[in-house]
This record gives C-alpha cells, structure tokens and sequence, in this order.
C-alpha cells in the first residue's frame, strides 16, 4: 500500500478546518444524498449545467454557472476510502470551492452493515457568502428490487447558509435514491448497468434546497450522461425549477497513468 502523500494530507486539513458556490462530493443528482466515494487514485472529471426550458430572460428565464470539478480518491483501503474535490464554476464572483468525503461501503463493518459517510461541502473561499461549510452525515443500504437508498442530516455556516431574508437556514436533511437497469459487460467481462433511475431531495429554504429526478446513460462503466429537471424549495434564491445535464468521466487510476 501507498502512503498518502503530504500535499494530500495538507488539502485534506484545509477542507475540514477552513470555512461554495456549489462544489460538491460524489453526488446522486443535486445533492451529495449518496455513499459512493471515488476508488483510490481514480480521478473523476465532472461538467454540470442547470438552465431553464422555455423561459425568455425577461420572462425569468436563467442558468447557473457551468460547473466543472474534479474529485478523486487518496486512501489506499479496503474498508475506508476518501476523496477530496475541487470545483470551478464560472461565470461567478467566487469560483472555486473544496469538498471532502469519507465513508465505508455495504458489508465493510460487518455482513449486511450498511453503509456509512460523513462528508463537507461548499467550502468556499468568501467568508460568510460562499463558505457554507455544510458538513453532512448519511447511512446507505441497498433494498433487493428497489435501489439504494440514501439519508442523512446536514449543517452548515448560519452566516452563509441562509433563506431568502437573510436569516439562517441551515440545518435540514437530505434524502437519495438510485435504481439501475439493462445489465451489459465491458470487454472485461466486468457487469454495469447502462440507464439508472435517480432521485434526491434536500431541506431548507436556502440555496441547496430542492430536488429532483432523472436517468443516467452509460455509455461505458466509465463515461455517463446526466439528464433531468430540479426543483427549489425557494424561488427566490435559485429561481425557476431548472433542467440539468451532467457529463460524468472516470480516468484510469493515477497509479497506473506512468506504467509501461
């Protein structure tokens, strides 16, 4: 096993000690409602664009800057993984944001344990406008027949996470479903599913609250395609409900990118 590097160490105090626009962990659809973490040394490249349908600017028409982030994971276990994030989005005043997770998989602790993740998120680099620092909790478990499904507490800076007057809104929860369908194999003969179903919610009348509903395409194990609506718990603050489209990459894992 390889030990984490010091640089990696550093980031990771920096995600946890300091005070996002929107930089998120590994997520289901809008929220980070899931316990998958990357594998250790796998990068992840993600582009995220939430936009209106129909709607003329002057009509309130609008869109979130394009998100762009990447994530990978820095342990080298079995039964503990974490991974760290950095998100860039742009057009806005503050573009980067951290994000941290870490968590066990189903089955790790002991048979049929669930699993279990306590993560941060939008660690912004504004004090008290984009640093929300919303720490989170969530248990996993996966149904046979249903999908798994995804729950846990949230909170976050009182001074940044806040509803639409200003005032604190910053504690709540968030909930997470996925379901896969249509079985295929890769030329390894390793087994994914090509369309998931997914879905999540978040509380609060603040800027991370809301959901939404959508399906996944793969077009291999390691390239998919997001697509749906989201709905907010308040308008004021995210505007009209929105349609999403995500491009999701895995890369190789690092530790084999200098390998002959």
């Amino acid at each position: 096993m390889k030990k984490v590097s010091l640089p990696i160490l550093t980031l990771i105090g920096l995600l946890l000690l300091n005070g996002m626009a929107f930089g998120t962990p590994s997520t289901t659809y809008w929220t980070p409602a899931t316990t998958d973490i990357q594998p250790y040394g796998v990068l992840h490249i993600g582009v995220d664009n939430y936009f209106t349908v129909f709607q003329k600017a002057r009509d309130g028409g609008s869109a979130f800057g394009t998100d762009a982030g990447l994530t990978i994971g820095v342990l080298p276990f079995e039964k503990l993984q974490l991974e760290v994030g950095l998100d860039y989005i742009e057009p806005t005043d503050h573009p980067i944001s951290f994000n941290a997770k870490l968590g066990t998989s189903e089955n790790s602790l002991f048979s049929g344990s669930p699993a279990l993740n306590l993560g941060i998120f939008n660690v912004g680099t504004e004090k008290d406008v984009t640093n929300q620092n919303i720490v989170f909790a969530l248990v996993g478990k996966t149904v046979p027949f249903l999908g798994r499904f995804h729950a846990g507490p949230y909170i976050g800076n009182r001074k940044a996470l806040v509803d639409k007057n200003g005032e604190k809104e910053n504690i709540g929860f968030m909930i997470g479903f996925d379901r896969g369908f249509f079985p295929a194999k890769d030329k390894e003969g390793n087994e994914y599913k090509k369309l998931i179903l997914a879905a999540d919610y978040a509380s609060g009348k603040n800027s991370i609250g809301g959901g939404g509903v959508g399906l996944y395409y793969y077009f291999t194990p390691n390239i998919s395609l997001l697509t749906g609506p989201v709905w907010f718990n308040e308008k004021e603050i995210n505007g009209k409900w929105k349609w999403t489209i995500q491009l999701d990459i895995n890369l190789p894992s690092v530790t084999q990118w200098f390998k002959r």
